[in-house]
């Protein structure tokens, strides 16, 4: 079988090392990759291909007889990639456009909750800076509120406003600056909502799904939950304020309820579901839908898969997902993101890369590239998050210790990472 990851992150990276892995994989390409994806060798190879060309995707998908097509990113899921290979009969896995507004569009996200009754903040929608201002400037208009553009931007399109002023500044920025662009076309805000937030990632067929562990992804830029959001500063699996009664809850209340709701609007969903969770004296509600695998996520759920990967996408795709073996091992995983200085605003690129000998040596350890470069012999970052340093153990402090073990055994000038991954959870 060949197979094709489109997409040029750590996430894709981990799916990479899954798919070299599953039985009967032959060729694995990833469309574009990374320096890591570069340096794998053997069956991988990287295919300059942006993942926004989907016509160029098709045909390298046509010519090089691709037999599964695995998207990674968002981006391609929203122009509508999955409608595009099946009709050429190409094999992929991801929701169809329409379905992928879940993620594209919370505005039809947050309309579906409300029609399918699943738990989520009372939100308001909004078009202007005017309209939303002179909603923040009523008295019943309680703070904290949650401000988001409903487009896609890469995780860092929501502000938490604590006060009125805080939140005019935010719709500021997004009507009138447009730092977001037509992402920002409409704005939900959102009643805040208390707890603590968590992972659940689903793959299905449309009918039947198979749940992965749940994660904790922590997505401000400092320690203690601090700074700016950002795509994700590291991760861990599984979560422990995801207990079974509240997984049960999950997918009684939530993950049923959006297939058949979706089933039900003429939108089947097919791939992976992310659904982000605010859990709350252990009731959980959406904080908000990804149509695909999280980042950092993935690093952490992928590894902690005991079952073939390749093949449970298969099966997915087939409408046999309920055939195929999806287990897990019983360990604990985590995964620390190293970024360049100055994300997620400005950063440099280009900066050489040093990767201590020791490392590939290290137990249980893998360190999966996101934004890097092999150019000419030579290691180079080229994005704001670098590297997703991900080892598993028998217990969480285990699987932490060794993360920062070789997280250290890493640098570049200007590298940056949080030190209290997992901390809450410990």
């Amino acid at each position: 079988m060949n197979v094709l990851i489109i997409g040029s992150g750590a996430r894709e990276h981990a799916m990479c090392q899954c798919a070299v892995e599953s039985e009967g994989v032959q060729r694995v390409f990833v469309a574009p990759g990374n320096g890591g994806t570069a340096m794998m060798g053997g069956p991988v190879c990287n295919v300059p291909l942006k993942v926004t060309a989907l016509d160029d995707l098709l045909r390298f998908a046509e010519e090089n007889a691709i037999d599964l097509t695995v998207v990674g990113s968002e981006a391609p899921l929203e122009l509508g990639i999955v409608d595009l290979f099946r009709r050429a009969g190409k094999k992929i896995v991801g929701p169809a456009q329409e379905a992928a507004s879940l993620e594209s569009s919370k505005v039809f996200a947050k309309e579906f909750m409300r029609r399918h009754g699943i738990p989520t903040a009372g939100y308001h929608v909004f078009h202007d800076a005017l309209s939303a201002n002179a909603y923040i400037g009523l008295p019943e208009t309680l703070f904290p509120q949650v401000i988001k553009a409903s487009g896609l931007c890469a995780g860092k399109g929501v502000f938490i406003a604590l006060d009125r002023e805080q939140a005019m500044m935010a719709n500021n920025a997004l009507f009138e600056e447009r730092i977001f662009g037509d992402a920002a076309n409409e704005v939900v805000i959102e009643d805040f909502l208390q707890g603590e937030e968590a992972s659940v990632f689903a793959l299905t067929d449309g009918t039947r799904y198979r749940l992965f562990l749940p994660a904790q992804d922590h997505k401000r830029i400092g320690d203690g939950d601090t700074g700016k959001n950002t795509g994700g500063m590291g991760a861990y699996a599984p979560a422990p304020l995801v207990t079974s009664e509240v997984m049960q809850k999950v997918e009684e209340r939530i993950i049923q309820p959006t297939l058949k709701g979706m089933r039900d609007d003429g939108y089947p969903y097919t791939g992976f579901l992310y659904v982000g969770l605010m859990i709350d004296r252990g009731e959980p509600f959406v904080v908000e839908y990804n149509a695909r695998m999280g980042d950092p996520e993935t690093q952490v759920v992928l590894p902690l898969l005991k079952s073939d990967f390749i093949a449970a996408l298969q099966a997915s795709v087939d409408g046999t997902l309920g055939e195929v073996p999806f287990e897990m091992y019983q360990k604990s995983a985590a995964t620390v993101v190293i970024a360049s200085a100055g994300y997620p605003d400005h950063y440099e690129t280009g900066k050489a890369v040093a990767l201590a000998d020791e490392l590939s040596a290290m137990k249980d350890c893998q360190v999966f590239h996101a934004g890097t470069a092999y150019e000419g012999g030579r290691l180079v970052t080229a994005g704001g998050r670098v590297f997703s340093v991900t080892a598993l153990g028998d217990t969480l402090r285990e699987s932490i210790d060794r993360a920062y073990s070789a997280v250290e055994k890493i640098s570049f000038e200007g590298a940056y990472y949080r030190t209290d991954i997992g901390a809450k959870a410990l």
